[in-house]
């Protein structure tokens, strides 16, 4: 768990650093998102995939929490805020799970 802990601090802190000077630089992502995927390349492809891979993370979030109105929320936040939310959420609830890995997974 400590190893598991520790990749989600690597996670959180590189792309917090990461995000911050690329969001001041080009605060507005969708109209090179969605072009690229519009455009059919292979950036569109990955552009695709993550979105879907969002969704995925959403939806089980919002399943972890039983779909209570808390649990919809952080479904939304964590469709909106990829790894950076779910490398929080998930050293938050490792702690909260006793570092119980199957917990941790089913809720």
């Amino acid at each position: 768990m400590l190893l598991f802990r520790i990749w989600c601090a690597v996670i959180f802190v590189s792309l917090a650093v990461y995000t911050v000077p690329v969001l001041m630089a080009e605060p507005n992502l969708f109209p090179a998102f969605f072009g690229a995927i519009q455009s059919g390349g292979w950036q569109g492809q990955f552009n695709l995939d993550f979105v879907f891979m969002l969704s995925l993370s959403g939806l089980y979030i919002a399943w972890r929490h039983r779909f209570t109105p808390a649990g919809l929320l952080l479904g939304v936040v964590a469709f909106n805020g990829g790894a950076l939310f779910l490398s929080a959420y998930f050293f938050i609830q490792s702690f909260r799970c006793d570092g119980d890995m199957r917990r941790l997974l089913l809720g």
